[in-house]
């Protein structure tokens, strides 16, 4: 049992191992199942992709750089390509279970909240969110989301995502400190994927405060030049 990453078998190290010699093709059906298969939600992807990348470096998985990350950005979008048909077939009848201990109401809540505010480019901000990355690209099925913007974005995001974070465990992992102490830094990884979505929530606010005091100078304008109206108005004298 890890401190951080919760029981051994989801510990990526120990998973990774565990696969042996088909790490690989294991990795590419995890990055698959929690990017398309909604089952798929509880798996580490980032923690995962950046030890894929330890792995690569220090010869454990003995293939190319350029073709482990190809190979799981594809296996990023065809999951969400998956991912994406299951909603707009199967979403309807399992989001409606609220009883469903696996497709929890507030998952869906949560990333229908998170695609309602961000849009197209939350396919992209998605993939650095466990869980949010595995529902939204059902609930992008369950919407009718344009497929082309969909893929479009899809790809972008599996780029970011998969080969992003595999690079950056390739070349943190050439590093004694980092080798030394993987568990603290998984738990930094985990928490750096979620910097983008803290950008957005205070470009969010910032845009919404913006807009609440550009109405409140509006509602001030008119009611100062009503008052003024009111004041100049000539009242015609009543005769007796």
């Amino acid at each position: 049992m890890t401190v951080a990453l919760g029981p051994d078998w989801l510990d990526p190290t120990v998973l990774l191992n565990g696969l042996g010699p088909y790490m690989l093709i294991g990795l590419c059906l995890i990055i698959f199942a929690e990017c398309g298969l909604l089952v798929g939600f509880f798996l580490p992807g980032d923690s995962l992709l950046f030890t894929a990348g330890l792995f690569v470096a220090a010869g454990t998985i003995d293939t190319p750089l350029w073709l482990v990350c190809a190979l799981l950005t594809i296996c990023a979008f065809i999951g969400n390509v998956a991912g994406y048909y299951i909603g707009a077939k199967a979403g309807p009848a399992l989001f409606s279970k609220p009883e469903s201990k696996i497709f929890k109401k507030e998952y869906v809540d949560k990333t229908q909240e998170f695609f309602d505010k961000y849009g197209a480019r939350a396919i992209v901000l998605a993939r650095f969110v466990p869980i949010v990355r595995t529902f939204i690209t059902a609930m992008a099925g369950v919407g009718r989301m344009d497929p082309k913007k969909y893929f479009t974005y899809s790809a972008i995001g599996g780029v970011a995502w998969a080969a992003g974070l595999t690079i950056l465990g390739y070349f943190l992992g050439q590093v004694t400190f980092i080798r030394e102490n993987l568990e603290i830094t998984l738990i930094a990884i985990v928490l750096l994927s979620v910097v983008p979505i803290i950008i957005e929530v205070i470009k969010a606010r910032k845009e919404k405060k913006a807009l609440l005091e550009t109405e409140a100078d509006d509602i001030t304008q008119v009611m100062e030049a009503q008052v003024q109206d009111d004041s100049t108005q000539i009242i015609p004298r009543v005769e007796r």
